[in-house]
């Protein structure tokens, strides 16, 4: 079954959709347009819709049939704090705000098949569209599940997708177990004494010892976890000094701990505070560490990935589903759903030669048009997949 052909014939209603959400990206929890946006197409399509869960996340609900089966669907909506540097019409209007990520391309994805499913409904149970805000570091997952997200919209099994710029149009992933990591960030403020750059005998310079710092804690994965184990640990922020004839009393390092499991994830946290409180006193300074942990793993469960691989063959074909790849360690708070219930995040390739290839998180990125198709008719097929009527 290839995409289908009721989406298609409104494949270019949806890339207007989504270029629209690009040209007004919203950051976390301030999704105020992009809410109203989505509520009003769904409420035009007769789907209900309930507001206000993560302050601008919202849930559309449809029912068909008298089965007690339900199924969630999920897409978030929050862009990223960075300027865009792209030149095409439906960049960016709002300044240090982009849809850098393509969250616009999940919920115009999401949009589609609701359209889709609202018209059809060749199924029989019950479909919540999950509109969730604040994926970029704010857990509006977690949020949303907090306040009872799943005893207010009950699913048997929850799904989510994200674009793939390294993966080719027509293939999708769905793989069990853990597919990404988690995400923990940390501060490190190092406090020395302060004084002349020309007389540094009579200070105890931060920069140096937050030299040593960053030098120390690049042992930690190389030198003191286990090879066999995943693990990433960057300092991205080295914050220091005013002026060229000063040594600060203080500096700051900033960075990010990814793991899969959480013993390595414990043992990481262990051995950053302790290596840098030690390094840190050797030099007559004082080291204080916040560790501050993120988004869990998502770790996808065995039969809703299982079923979304069969839909994903259903649309693309099934020699066009990877299901084996290693995990990746970029965070995702879709796992906070997946805790919850039992759920699957998918993969959708977009990558066409320079179109769809810029990577995520770069300023020239922009979600790959064509496959919004793909999406829609994906989550559109498992619904009428897992809600098979009769």
């Amino acid at each position: 079954m290839p995409v289908l052909n009721r989406i298609a014939a409104y494949a270019e209603d949806m890339t207007a959709w989504r270029r629209d959400l690009h040209e007004h990206p919203e950051l976390g929890l301030q999704e105020h347009r992009t809410s109203d946006v989505v509520a009003q197409m769904l409420q035009s399509w007769g789907i209900t819709v309930t507001r206000g869960l993560a302050g601008t996340g919202l849930v559309g609900t449809l029912t068909a049939g008298s089965s007690g089966r339900a199924i969630g669907l999920r897409a978030d909506m929050d862009a990223l704090p960075m300027q865009e540097a792209n030149d095409f019409p439906h960049r960016s209007r709002n300044d240090g705000a982009m849809h850098a990520c393509g969250h616009d391309g999940h919920t115009t994805m999401l949009l589609g098949a609701a359209r889709y499913l609202a018209e059809t409904r060749n199924f029989d149970g019950t479909v919540h569209f999950i509109f969730q805000p604040a994926e970029e570091g704010l857990g509006g997952g977690r949020m949303m599940v907090e306040e009872g997200l799943f005893e207010r919209f009950p699913c048997d099994a929850v799904y989510g997708a994200h674009n793939e710029t390294g993966l080719p149009v027509g293939q999708m992933v769905a793989v069990a177990g853990s597919v990404s990591a988690a995400s923990d960030r940390f501060w490190i403020t190092i406090t020395g004494r302060g004084g002349h750059a020309a007389r540094p005998q009579n200070a105890i310079d931060p920069v140096l010892v937050g030299s040593h710092v960053v030098i120390a804690l690049q042992s930690v994965v190389a030198r003191r976890i286990d090879p066999r184990d995943a693990a990433v640990l960057s300092i991205t922020q080295f914050h220091a000094g005013s002026t060229g004839n000063v040594i600060p009393e203080e500096a700051v390092l900033n960075g990010t701990v990814r793991t899969l499991k959480p013993e390595v994830q414990d043992q990481v946290e262990q051995l950053l505070i302790s290596l840098a409180t030690a390094t840190a006193a050797a030099h007559g300074a004082e080291a204080k560490v916040e560790y501050r942990r993120g988004y869990p793993p998502v770790v996808n469960a065995e039969a809703p990935t299982e079923r979304a691989a069969l839909a994903a063959a259903k649309v693309l074909g099934e020699e066009r589903v990877i299901r084996e790849r290693p995990p990746g360690m970029g965070g995702e708070d879709f796992s906070y759903m997946a805790l919850k219930v039992p759920g699957c995040f998918v993969r959708i390739g977009q990558a066409a030669g320079e179109r769809g290839s810029t990577p995520v998180h770069h300023p020239r990125y922009d979600f790959n048009d064509d496959i919004l198709p793909i999406g829609a008719s994906f989550w559109s097929t498992l619904v009428e997949q897992e809600l098979t009527r009769g």
